[in-house]
């Protein structure tokens, strides 16, 4: 099962902070449009595929409330999604993957996902499939790729 720990390493000049082992946390010094615009590119360049783009700000905003800037790109590659629902069709419920980009109280931004093999842990023929080490490396790239 999940374990909570702490624990801040720094990839590629940005700072990665994991909160509970299944959220990965970058820090970047551009606004939330910024790195979601970067993601975003960064995501089309490698040649995946952008779903939606919500951002929950404006949300907040259309039922008179406010919260600091978020948004959430939803996005994926069938060459990575399909291998893993090929092996368990319960792979789906966790696919397309999403990156949240947000302003937390401090005024910092963040780019935050969950780790795909801690979100797969139930589905044991998937988390061990090379598949996952794919993804978890396509979304360490595309967030250093973006706060950077």
């Amino acid at each position: 099962m999940r374990k909570l720990f702490l624990a801040t390493t720094f990839i590629l000049g940005g700072t990665v902070a994991a909160m509970a082992d299944d959220i990965i946390k970058v820090n970047t010094d551009k606004s939330v449009q910024e790195v979601m615009d970067a993601l975003e590119a960064a995501v089309g360049n490698a040649g995946a595929t952008v779903f939606a783009r919500v951002d929950h700000a404006a949300g907040a905003e259309k039922v008179g409330l406010t919260i600091p800037a978020n948004q959430v790109l939803i996005f994926g590659n069938p060459a990575l999604g399909t291998p893993a629902m090929q092996i368990d069709p319960r792979a789906g419920l966790f696919l397309p993957l999403k990156v949240q980009a947000y302003q937390d109280a401090d005024g910092l931004v963040w780019l935050a996902y969950e780790d795909p093999k801690e979100t797969m842990d139930e589905l044991d023929e998937v988390e061990k499939s090379p598949v996952i080490e794919k993804m978890r490396g396509a979304l360490a790239k595309l967030t250093a790729a973006a706060a950077g």
